[in-house]
């Protein structure tokens, strides 16, 4: 009869510790996948914000900075001919005709905010000179920099940067990305046809800040904000 007491609390032993022993292991389980999903939260690229969006520009500073020249704007080229249905312009390498109407759109918009203390770069692509030539409604200036931007593009960026002027560029998605890694900006947003990315170059120590980013479609809501 002991034999069988002492049996039977033995496999009961046995089991408590087992189970013990388990709900440890999915303690630490449970654990460690919190801790995954806390470090993936911590770490997931920041957003970009949408300048256009409420009251975001004016909390960014975007009007004032403009209008202290300390603003680079990055556009890129509108809607090319060689990847779209749509009727093209003229060449095949160029923008459409929906292409020039959006960049006429965006151009007045910029005209708008002032274009006094501007200065406009160029890609030298046929599209980026389009895009250029109908938003600003005059030449501008074609520089390599901006479609050969692989690891020089923030250095280009200041380096063509006035203090208290400031810097149109239509570029490619390439290079606005480009200059995202620079700044080390890993933002899912990604430029569209005619969409601009804002930043800040501090004209003391020429340091950098994205503001965020406004759609080509969306200028009107960011000049209807302007105090």
């Amino acid at each position: 009869m002991n034999s069988y007491f002492s049996h039977t609390l033995n496999m009961l032993t046995a089991r408590y510790y087992a189970r013990k022993k388990t709900v440890r292991l999915l303690a630490l389980v449970l654990g460690s996948l919190l801790l995954v999903g806390a470090t993936a939260f911590a770490v997931r690229p920041a957003p970009v914000t949408d300048l256009a969006e409420a009251h975001h520009a004016l909390k960014a500073d975007f009007y004032s900075l403009w209008d202290q020249g300390n603003l680079v704007v990055l556009m890129r080229h509108v809607e090319r001919c060689d990847r779209s249905s749509n009727r093209c312009l003229d060449e095949p390498d160029g923008i459409t005709v929906k292409g020039r109407a959006m960049a006429e759109r965006v151009g007045q918009s910029l005209r708008q905010l002032g274009l006094g203390q501007v200065d406009i770069f160029n890609s030298p692509l046929q599209r980026t000179e389009q895009t250029s030539r109908y938003a600003f409604s005059q030449k501008t200036q074609a520089q390599d920099w901006l479609i050969n931007c692989r690891r020089s593009m923030l250095d280009d960026v200041l380096k063509h940067k006035l203090d208290h002027r400031n810097l149109v560029l239509v570029t490619h998605s390439e290079c606005i990305t480009e200059l995202q890694k620079s700044l080390k900006v890993n933002s899912p947003w990604s430029a569209e046809y005619g969409s601009s990315l804002v930043v800040e170059v501090n004209p003391v120590d020429h340091s950098t800040r994205v503001l965020g980013y406004v759609e080509a479609q969306d200028w009107g809501k960011v000049l209807a904000r302007r105090p």
